[in-house]
């Protein structure tokens, strides 16, 4: 017979599985040294009759909430969201509920607050991620409690684990793809450069360039949006470039239309090299060459190094960076002879 709702009891689960309590009681907690048939039997039984633990009688009998906080910029763009969307997964998959706190600038009032609301409901450590610039967190507001960002804190900040991709090395994988197949002037559109992302992505257009022994071409600052895209790739229509490496794919398709609009045909007179590799970038008109971010495996390597340090153990590393990978479409390829000098 299966029992729903609410009022099934862990010993109800242990009667149905024909085992003790106290093991259904570890099999629910996730507590190491059960043996797998056992696991399954039990997890079986907790499917078949419906049964939620009770989270706040579990924390008072383990002294554990296993919840962890996050920290987020309030942002619409596809980077943070998804970046969202993979840390939830990651800190469920863990045995680990999230807890949100969204900001809109890094000032230190904003910061105190959302660490405030996080230590209110109990989090047993806290990740930071897509938040703008260098974030000023003390050791006092955090209270030792164990952080992982995706960028790094001031230097009065309580030490931490920095889990990121390495957007660096993905910019300049991307310069040395436009080097490769013949371009020498090489523009960048930025994102807003107090955006730490932005940075590190301009950081490594330039670091490509001095490595293919090029001169920086112009850049362009926008906001992340195809529109500040567009209006940046009006600006380079005249501007004698034959590649455009741009901090995100959004701004991406909007220079695409900017430079078909001045006359000027993706990718025989303009190559463009996007960042992200959102869903849609393949499925252009012109498809995207791109630099893809694995933020399944940032998610689950943030959430992974946090658990660590909630239950004690130290990491082997302070940074890490995750690999990225330049996905190669139709809009980058060899310039025209005329234009490849």
């Amino acid at each position: 017979m299966q029992i729903k709702g609410g009022g099934t009891t862990l010993a109800d689960v242990a009667a149905h599985s024909g085992v003790s309590a106290k093991t259904v009681s570890r099999v629910v907690n996730n507590e190491p040294n059960v043996r797998a048939e056992v696991r399954e039997l039990v997890m079986r039984s907790v499917k078949a009759l419906g049964y939620r633990p009770n989270a706040a009688a579990r924390a008072l009998a383990t002294q554990r909430t296993h919840q962890i906080g996050l920290i987020t910029t309030a942002s619409p763009l596809y980077g943070p969201t998804a970046g969202l969307f993979s840390l939830e997964q990651a800190a469920w998959k863990a045995g680990y509920s999230l807890t949100l706190s969204t900001i809109r600038s890094s000032s230190e009032a904003e910061l105190a607050d959302a660490i405030s609301y996080l230590l209110g409901r109990g989090v047993e450590g806290i990740l930071v991620s897509g938040a703008m610039g260098v974030l000023h967190m003390s050791r006092s507001a955090l209270a030792g409690l164990p952080v992982v960002s995706t960028s790094p804190l001031s230097d009065d900040a309580p030490s931490h684990v920095v889990v990121d991709t390495d957007q660096v090395g993905g910019a300049a994988a991307a310069v040395r793809h436009l080097f490769d197949l013949g371009h020498r002037r090489i523009a960048h559109i930025a994102g807003p450069l107090e955006w730490y992302a932005a940075a590190q992505r301009r950081d490594g257009w330039l670091l490509g360039m001095s490595e293919v022994g090029l001169k920086p071409g112009p850049v362009v600052e926008g906001d992340w949006s195809a529109r500040s895209g567009y209006e940046a790739g009006k600006s380079l229509v005249s501007g004698n470039v034959t590649a455009v490496f741009v901090a995100n794919d959004h701004m991406a398709m909007g220079a695409i239309r900017a430079f078909t609009e001045g006359g000027l045909n993706v990718p025989a007179d303009v190559s463009i090299v996007g960042f992200d590799d959102v869903p849609e970038a393949e499925f252009q008109m012109v498809p995207l060459t791109t630099v893809r971010q694995d933020f399944a495996a940032a998610a689950e390597r943030s959430v992974r190094e946090l658990i660590q340090l909630v239950e004690g153990s130290t990491s082997e590393d302070s940074i890490v960076r995750l690999p990225t990978e330049l996905v190669v479409r139709d809009s980058s390829q060899t310039p025209r002879p005329d234009i490849s000098g």
